[in-house]
């Protein structure tokens, strides 16, 4: 990763949906942040977005990589 490493949407789902892949990622070394719209809004004191929308982002050279684990994951979690 350098300094022109882009971020790009990998997951979107419930935040606990989010940090199980999180997780997952962690574990194979896979940066990732999460982009929580909901909790944001919720913390400035006005609506934004929604609990089930949070979106999970990785760096676009690691998405070949991180593949497989999404798979595994949406194989596991019925999605």
């Amino acid at each position: 990763m350098d300094d022109q490493s882009k971020h790009t949407r990998f997951f979107t789902g419930s935040l606990i949906e989010i940090q199980r892949l999180q997780i997952d990622l962690d574990e194979q070394e896979i940066p990732s942040m999460i982009k929580n719209n909901f909790q944001s809004g919720m913390r400035s004191g006005f609506y934004g977005g929604s609990p089930s929308q949070v979106e999970l982002f990785i760096f676009e050279e690691d998405k070949e990589k991180a593949l497989p684990i999404l798979e595994s994951f949406k194989e596991q979690m019925g999605i």
